[in-house]
């Protein structure tokens, strides 16, 4: 049996079809999964565990249903569903991991995180991503109404937009220093991580030890995800899984 990672499915009314393909995926190959891990931004936006805009109540349904059948999911933070809390771990059954963790996949121990941090060229990024990590400003965007978290959040997904629409691609790609210290403070020489939209499987040198660095993809066209097994990880579509 294998274990499933996604990252990045972005789901939100505006892409019902990618919605289907996720439930799909959940009720179908994921439940002879030994685990799941969803390494962040499962939803494109979500504004706190009293989001219930479609389709956020059917996702945690069908992850509870995943959950309850003695599948593990475990989830961590994206940069756009970082105010999933205690309520959102309540009704989906998952566990939120700390970033990053190491876990042993298969007897390989494996480094999991959302890979923004990873990002340290994005500098006005990384100062963004301090000031809302901050939990005190967690606390204090929660207790809005959710009307204005509505509209501060378009906001700032305009703003950001406009940044990154000048931005050079290699600037907003993870830097090689970055992963090398994530790897060595966690005595670890593979990882996993989604965020860039740029699925790859990647060989990477630590300290003269051969690793790999393992990029999920997202599902704004394909829908692909990585599947580790015992002769380790592989990209895979989602949909391909289900044939």
């Amino acid at each position: 049996m294998a274990v499933l990672f996604a990252s990045d499915v972005h789901l939100s009314a505006q892409r019902p079809v990618q919605v289907e393909r996720f439930l799909s995926f959940l009720a179908g190959p994921c439940r002879s999964a030994n685990a799941v891990y969803l390494l962040g931004d499962l939803f494109d936006e979500w504004l706190g565990d009293d989001d219930d805009r479609d389709p956020h109540p059917r996702v945690l349904a069908a992850l509870a249903q995943l959950t309850r059948a003695g599948v593990p999911v475990s989830i961590v933070h994206g940069n756009h569903d970082f105010l999933s809390g205690e309520e959102f771990v309540r009704r989906s059954g998952c566990r939120i991991l700390d970033q990053p963790t190491l876990v042993h996949v298969h007897g390989t121990p494996v480094v999991l995180l959302h890979g923004d941090q990873l990002c340290t060229r994005d500098e006005n990024y990384q100062r963004w991503r301090t000031i809302f990590m901050n939990p005190a400003n967690q606390r204090e965007f929660l207790n809005l109404d959710f009307a204005t978290r509505i509209a501060r959040a378009a906001a700032l997904r305009h703003e950001s937009a406009q940044f990154t629409r000048l931005m050079p691609d290699d600037i907003m790609d993870v830097t090689e220093s970055a992963v090398l210290e994530v790897l060595r403070s966690n005595n670890a020489r593979h990882m996993v991580h989604g965020n860039t939209h740029r699925p790859h499987v990647h060989h990477v040198d630590v300290d003269g030890e051969a690793g790999l660095r393992v990029v999920l993809g997202d599902w704004y066209v394909d829908d692909m995800v990585v599947m580790w097994d015992d002769l380790g990880p592989h990209l895979v579509s989602a949909q391909e899984l289900q044939s």
